[in-house]
């Protein structure tokens, strides 16, 4: 009797863990379906929101990935204070460091600078480049028909990866690559970011 009574309450341990395990694989896949779906709400499909920067006289055009969302909200490039693009560039032609966009605006075209981004849209989680996907890129060609351009830089390897594969081939042009001046670059420094990119000067003499 005893033999009996142990065998029904060993089954029934055993059903009881079998719906407890079923139960909390239930669970983990609502969880982790949730997640998924959290995810996927957070992209956004972004088209970039304000023109190309340049002249007849540019020479040179500095290309970034596209514009991050503090860039998006102020309608210019490189808007994150964090961002060392400015200050370097000020830097390297000894001028003072540009604070509203039209000091920006100025600087650049002073010096013959003329800026785009390699992405026109895509889809984005904030300002994430590795989360960037279904890419359409930018038209380059009119801003190198219309100007004196005759290199081409990239801010940091994102957009040097986009524009390898979308726009040097269109263009019949290579472009140097040099270290992203955003704040998650944070092993360079604004002195080390200033020596890099010194190399333009030599297409603006």
């Amino acid at each position: 009797m005893t033999s009996e009574k142990t065998a029904v309450t060993s089954s029934k341990m055993k059903i009881a863990l079998k719906e407890n395990i079923s139960k909390d694989l239930e669970e983990s896949k609502l969880t982790n379906d949730a997640g998924k779906s959290k995810e996927t709400s957070k992209y956004d499909h972004i088209v970039h929101p304000f023109p190309p920067l340049y002249t007849a006289e540019s020479k040179i055009l500095i290309l970034g990935s596209l514009p991050s969302v503090k860039s998006r909200e102020q309608m210019f490039f490189y808007g994150h204070k964090q961002n060392r693009f400015w200050p370097m560039l000020a830097t390297i032609f000894n001028e003072p460091i540009p604070q509203s966009i039209e000091e920006k605006r100025e600087l650049a075209l002073k010096h013959n600078i003329a800026m785009w981004d390699t992405i026109y849209s895509c889809d984005i989680i904030g300002s994430s480049d590795s989360s960037i996907k279904n890419v359409v890129p930018t038209n380059l060609k009119e801003i190198i028909e219309g100007s004196q351009i005759t290199q081409i830089f990239c801010n940091g390897k994102t957009s040097g990866k986009y524009f390898h594969k979308y726009q040097e081939k269109e263009l019949g042009m290579k472009a140097i690559v040099l270290p992203s001046t955003s704040p998650a670059n944070a092993a360079w420094k604004i002195d080390r970011l200033v020596e890099e990119w010194k190399i333009i000067r030599e297409w603006l003499i």
